[in-house]
């Protein structure tokens, strides 16, 4: 549901047939890539040549997302209409933040018009400034530039206002702070048409992991309190969040080793997504089943983006991960697929993971 896989322009990091084994390796059929790629996919053409060369080369099925605006600078619309046609299943400019509102409000305008939905970055640069760690204790003993909460749930909120305003989805992309889950949670018990995901690491970490300033453990938004941890656990258990995600964000070890303040955010997970959620949602913390949590992987991020999948039913592709939900493993950087290696998980010993993984009626991936 959330992905990037820096191909086109960044295949130091990524391709998308690293990504894709990546993916199988993790347990999933289907991934939706972000546009943070150079060339931008902002026109048909590049939408176009992602899917020829997933088509050609990924073990898995590989769905785009069109920018939302023209090389993500959020100044001047992308054709939406025109990306709508070429196949994209969402507009979305993560990595990025539509500051101008009425831009963002346009945005959505026109995607109504075409019915695809719109996936948010919720970041206000004035508030979040500078920022590389959660603005709280940590930060502050650490002398590093916080980043408040308050920087993601005013965007939060101005995505509900438009939502409500467009009647038209806006889905929220990995948030991280008990505010935002509030403001989901209380606008759709309104009817409101707004949702929100949620990434492992912010459940299986909070900001004291930055202690030593290593720098997988810097992303965006970043890891924050034992309270917004909380919080998000209690939106996933009552349904406020609704679909589970990775965010991953593969870097090179040379840009990740360096200095924190200067490291770019990111981790990878694709490889230990599925693992940590059974561990940690199922098992640990008991906030839902596993029958639950396969929905939030299939049946909830298929109706958001009106795909004809996530289901069993007779005559439904053959795309199936078995998963053994009792499985115990260690994490090993050294085994993942990935063509990147900034994980902070590695060396962790989880409870459940995939086994086999087919698309298509074929094996891509088993244990």
């Amino acid at each position: 549901m959330h992905v990037h896989l820096r191909e086109p322009g960044f295949s130091h990091k990524e391709t998308i047939e690293s990504g894709a084994r990546a993916a199988a390796a993790g347990g999933f059929t289907t991934i939706v890539c972000m546009p943070n790629t150079s060339p931008v996919p902002d026109d048909p053409s590049t939408i176009a040549w992602i899917k020829d060369r997933a088509s050609a080369i990924a073990r898995v099925n590989v769905l785009p997302t069109g920018a939302i605006s023209k090389n993500l600078a959020g100044e001047e619309l992308a054709p939406i209409g025109s990306l709508a046609k070429a196949g994209v299943v969402a507009i979305t400019d993560d990595g990025h933040c539509i500051q101008n509102h009425e831009v963002m409000r346009r945005a959505v305008e026109y995607a109504r018009m075409v019915d695809v939905p719109v996936l948010d970055h919720c970041q206000d640069y004035n508030l979040v400034g500078n920022g590389v760690a959660h603005e709280g204790y940590w930060s502050t003993l650490l002398g590093l530039p916080g980043w408040p909460a308050a920087g993601e749930e005013a965007m939060v909120m101005r995505n509900i206002l438009l939502a409500e305003l467009c009647d038209h989805p806006i889905h929220c992309q990995h948030l991280s702070a008990a505010g935002s889950v509030r403001l989901v949670r209380e606008a759709r018990a309104r009817g409101v048409k707004i949702s929100g995901e949620v990434c492992p690491h912010h459940i299986a970490l909070t900001d004291e992991a930055i202690q030593n300033f290593e720098t997988n453990y810097k992303v965006n938004p970043p890891l924050r309190s034992q309270t917004d941890v909380d919080a998000l656990l209690e939106g996933i258990a009552d349904g406020t969040l609704s679909i589970l995600c990775s965010d991953h964000a593969p870097h090179a070890d040379f840009e990740k080793e360096v200095e924190f303040d200067v490291a770019p955010f990111g981790i990878i997970g694709l490889e230990t997504e599925l693992g940590l959620f059974i561990d940690l949602l199922v098992h640990k913390h008991a906030k839902i089943d596993i029958v639950r949590l396969i929905e939030m992987y299939t049946i909830e991020p298929a109706r958001l983006l009106k795909l004809d999948a996530g289901t069993l039913s007779p005559g439904a592709r053959a795309d199936v991960t078995l998963v053994d939900p009792a499985l115990e493993w260690t994490v090993s950087v050294d085994q993942f697929h990935s063509a990147s290696r900034n994980s902070p998980f590695d060396g962790w010993k989880l409870k459940g993971r995939a086994v086999r993984t087919i698309v298509g009626g074929k094996t891509a991936w088993k244990l």
